[in-house]
């Protein structure tokens, strides 16, 4: 995990998979198989590029046991079909799946979403990742802690499986404008000191976002890091300092909606969260922009709704 992260989104595996449809279909695969469950998007997207049935197999990593999972039957012997999964790993996914097809006389090719220096079997389709951690859109919880601390225990030989997908969703979120209400930009041009003031003195909204408050790791801020003890003291009012406060080093990032963007996408990777709450329209569409697996979601407390947003550069 300490290789830089190469995020893979849905539309970027699409758009690969269309750039081979006219190697795939000079194929002529019978079937395109899916490992389960990180193989079955891409096996899926294949079969959307090029007409070909999808079917699946299922694999026991414990027990290094194949089957084949589907209500499609298996086809006949000489029979070519492409192998789909999110990695070739240093396991034995790819060559036992590999395998159990071979011995029921399939001539098989393989598509992985990603290929890395650790890989056991160099898939004949794959995008190259050596150098990077391919982390893939269904695999996002992979940078909370709590996900790897699990993995690296099952790849162990732990008894006790993971834990469901949705079990690892992990919070930060915004301080202005969701915990309490935002004090206008023309306040602190007026007098500084005074909408600082103001701003220590605010209540905290009634109303806050509608997730489960034990899942919030951290605030991550705009402010500048020179407003610490005073945002903490807020913070130990009204009874939110349990949460880690990170804050804007305007060294690093200055004020601007780009610059405090920057610092809260960077810190949501850094903090191992999978779901980030924004206040600001705009920040949170550049948030995504350079966070694309990160869930981000435009937070309006005037209406109290909130909007999952995505962005990609365009131009």
């Amino acid at each position: 995990m300490n290789k830089p992260v190469l995020p893979l989104t849905y539309e970027q595996l699409d758009h690969w998979i269309e750039s081979l449809q006219p190697a795939l279909l000079a194929e002529g695969f019978t079937l395109a198989l899916g490992i389960l469950r990180g193989g079955a998007p891409l096996a899926l997207m294949v079969s959307h590029a090029v007409g070909t049935p999808v079917a699946f197999l299922r694999y026991d990593r414990q027990t290094r046991t194949v089957a084949w999972d589907s209500t499609l039957p298996m086809p006949p012997t000489g029979s070519k079909v492409l192998l789909c999964e999110d990695i070739a790993g240093r396991g034995f996914t790819l060559t036992d799946c590999i395998a159990f097809l071979q011995q029921h006389g399939l001539d098989v090719r393989t598509l992985t979403g990603a290929v890395d220096d650790l890989s056991r079997t160099q898939p004949d389709y794959a995008i190259d990742a050596r150098g990077y951690f391919a982390l893939f859109p269904w695999e996002r919880q992979a940078y909370t802690e709590r996900y790897r601390d699990d993995w690296e225990r099952v790849e162990a030989g732990a008894t006790r499986a993971m834990a469901d997908d949705h079990e690892y969703a992990t919070y930060a979120i915004d301080l202005d404008g969701i915990l309490l209400p935002d004090v206008p930009l023309a306040r602190y041009d007026e007098d500084l000191a005074a909408a600082l003031a103001e701003r220590d003195a605010l209540l905290p909204f009634d109303e806050l976002p509608d997730i489960d408050l034990k899942t919030v790791r951290m605030i991550i801020t705009g402010r500048p890091e020179m407003d610490r003890a005073r945002t903490q003291a807020w913070l130990v009012r009204h009874g939110f300092d349990h949460l880690q406060l990170v804050m804007r080093t305007p060294a690093a990032h200055d004020e601007s909606s780009a610059g405090a963007a920057a610092h809260k996408a960077s810190a949501a990777l850094r903090g191992g969260v999978t779901h980030f709450v924004e206040s600001d329209p705009v920040q949170a569409l550049l948030i995504a922009q350079q966070a694309p697996l990160l869930r981000v979601i435009w937070w309006d407390a005037i209406t109290q709704t909130g909007m999952l947003v995505g962005a990609r550069a365009w131009g």
